[in-house]
């Protein structure tokens, strides 16, 4: 999920979630130049560690059915948002990493976009968040991070993660998260990853793990399969409590906590042996998370009907998958 897909966090959500942005959110914000420059460059700099962090995974990486490849290395491409009108509306960078030892294909993206949103994304938000004034002043600003890893290894989960910051002259949130996507759970991979999530949040307030973990479980949830795309992690959007420093502050702890809660269970597994017939489970799963996107993921639903780039909107499918 690309950042602008993550990003969009203006589409109908379930009324339970709705608490934070009913009480945090104030009827008029400021432009926030100095918070959005530091929250854009909070994600930039998340990504270059994590880019890092993997191409020294694919380093290390000398035993194995793939350890002859040369090892993976991030491609960089910028992204352009189109605005249909000519006026600047942004971009971003795409990090792609495609045939490496330890990744099949990864994706790192960042980006920063603004402009005004049209009249769909108009009633969509004030629907749910009631800013009246969004049809006076439909101005926008985000940015964010956004990364999903489809390994080579049968026997290392497949992951998702995204923050970002949203805002409006009428209000500013952050959302975000990390899910877990194994081919079979590994019940202390599930585990381990949950407790990396949860002292995250627990660092910042004690009720945010239960109540992201639950939206988390809500939202990725494959409905005409009536199964989970994965065993879940956290995931929140419209987060202002009204202390901007603090949101940021737990937004900044969740993408830290990602490396944390996902490098060690890549480094216990990646070595494992694994069959022909845990190769075909991988590539089904893989077909099931690409459908998720395709017919759930909100976010690919609005980077495509808002013309951003559609190679960063889809960078979250798999390389190869299989249907039964």
């Amino acid at each position: 999920m690309i950042v602008l897909q993550s990003i969009a966090s203006y589409e109908i959500i379930v009324s339970t979630h709705l608490c934070a942005i009913s009480e945090g959110i104030s009827a008029v914000t400021n432009d926030l130049i100095d918070e959005k420059a530091r929250a854009s460059a909070w994600f930039k700099d998340l990504r270059n560690q994590i880019c890092t962090a993997f191409e020294g995974l694919e380093d290390v990486q000398t035993t194995g059915p793939h350890a002859d490849l040369p090892a993976g290395r991030f491609e960089r491409k910028p992204t352009e948002r189109d605005s249909g009108d000519g006026t600047d509306a942004g971009g971003g960078e795409m990090s792609v990493m495609r045939g490496g030892r330890v990744f099949e294909k990864v994706g790192v993206n960042i980006s920063t976009v603004y402009g005004t949103l049209g009249e769909a994304a108009q009633r969509s938000m004030k629907s749910r968040t009631g800013l009246e004034g969004i049809t006076d002043d439909p101005r926008f600003w985000a940015a964010g991070i956004s990364l999903v890893a489809h390994m080579r290894s049968p026997k290392t989960p497949a992951v998702h993660m995204n923050t970002r910051m949203f805002w409006t002259p009428h209000g500013w949130w952050f959302g975000g998260g990390a899910d877990l996507n194994p081919m079979v759970e590994v019940p202390e991979d599930t585990k381990f990853f949950h407790t990396r999530m949860k002292d995250a949040c627990d660092a910042h307030d004690p009720t945010y793990y239960p109540r992201y973990k639950k939206w988390a479980d809500e939202y990725f949830m494959i409905k005409h399969w009536n199964e989970p795309r994965g065993v879940g992690g956290i995931f929140y959007d419209d987060h202002n409590t009204g202390d901007w420093e603090a949101d940021f502050a737990f937004t900044q702890d969740v993408g830290r906590a990602f490396l944390k809660a996902f490098l060690p269970i890549t480094e216990k597994r990646v070595n494992e042996p694994w069959t022909d017939a845990d190769r075909e489970i991988q590539l089904i799963k893989r077909g099931r998370y690409a459908e998720f996107n395709l017919v759930y993921d909100r976010g690919t639903q609005f980077g495509l009907q808002t013309g951003h780039n559609p190679e960063a909107v889809l960078m979250s499918l798999p390389p190869e998958c299989k249907w039964p």
